[in-house]
């Protein structure tokens, strides 16, 4: 019998009859995930070292580790190759089971107004999040210093982190985790929204935790802005608010980074 995800409630949770993943199936993908996501960015440096290493630095896996992890291009390089291939695999997954990749990934319009709210909640949190970083004399970026200092194109890094990043981060945390952790809690008349609390805590602190780049002060941060994302996707019943949000973040925080090393 063929699944769908056609009826949605109006807070972005599928409502089908049949959910797309059961509840081990769920526990399964978002393990799995996780694991994509680190393997996909092994193998994007992996790739990208072999292409743009030098020959003494790129003879075995170790060294192409070692020195890609800190090559600016490579990093920016593995993280397209990353994004490709957590889209392919994400994709692949929906079909398999017979799914409709557009209205599970809620890849759909969103209103304007909720929007310019959703940018308004953003920009409160960035300003905070600012204040409180100059105040604990915090340095959340300083892991892009060697990155920036030996990219072969600033703009290519730029790309990487700012646009490619959002998307396939989006797409998985807020996109096929957050979809199937929600549909197991369907919506019950003294609990309407449980799902999407449920699964925007669980994907949100993951998504925290795999930024093993950060400290314990910039995780914190990253959950709380995780949880906005999220709940922008609540409110617009749309991904894409949540991808434009990231990459919006993703840009300022760059811009202020680059500022600040002219």
């Amino acid at each position: 019998m063929l699944k769908t995800t056609t009826d949605t409630h109006r807070h972005g949770v599928p409502s089908n009859l049949a959910p797309l993943f059961s509840g081990l199936g769920a526990f399964l993908l978002t393990v799995g995930m996780v694991l994509a996501f680190f393997i996909s960015q092994l193998l994007g440096v992996y790739i990208a070292g072999k292409l743009v290493l030098p020959s003494d630095q790129n003879s075995n896996m170790s060294d192409i580790f070692f020195f890609g992890g800190n090559d600016g291009t490579v990093v920016s390089l593995s993280i397209i190759v990353g994004c490709v291939f957590i889209t392919l695999l994400s994709i692949g997954i929906i079909r398999l089971k017979r799914g409709y990749i557009r209205q599970y990934l809620r890849l759909k319009p969103f209103s304007l107004s909720v929007g310019i709210k959703m940018v308004g909640l953003l920009l409160l949190f960035m300003i905070g999040s600012q204040v409180l970083t100059y105040f604990l004399d915090e340095t959340p970026l300083s892991f892009v210093d060697p990155l920036y200092e030996s990219v072969s194109s600033v703009w290519l890094l730029v790309f990487a982190m700012v646009v490619v990043a959002p998307l396939y981060e989006e797409l998985v945390f807020r996109g096929i985790l957050w979809s199937a952790i929600a549909e197991q809690f369907p919506a019950t008349s003294y609990s309407e929204h449980r799902g999407a609390i449920i699964a925007s805590i669980v994907t949100s602190l993951i998504f925290a935790i795999i930024h093993v780049q950060y400290g314990i002060y910039e995780i914190s941060t990253i959950v709380v802005l995780a949880l906005i994302f999220c709940y922008a996707r609540v409110k617009s019943g749309s991904l894409l608010l949540p991808m434009l949000l990231h990459i919006a973040n993703n840009a300022a925080a760059m811009w202020q980074y680059m500022a600040q090393a002219a």
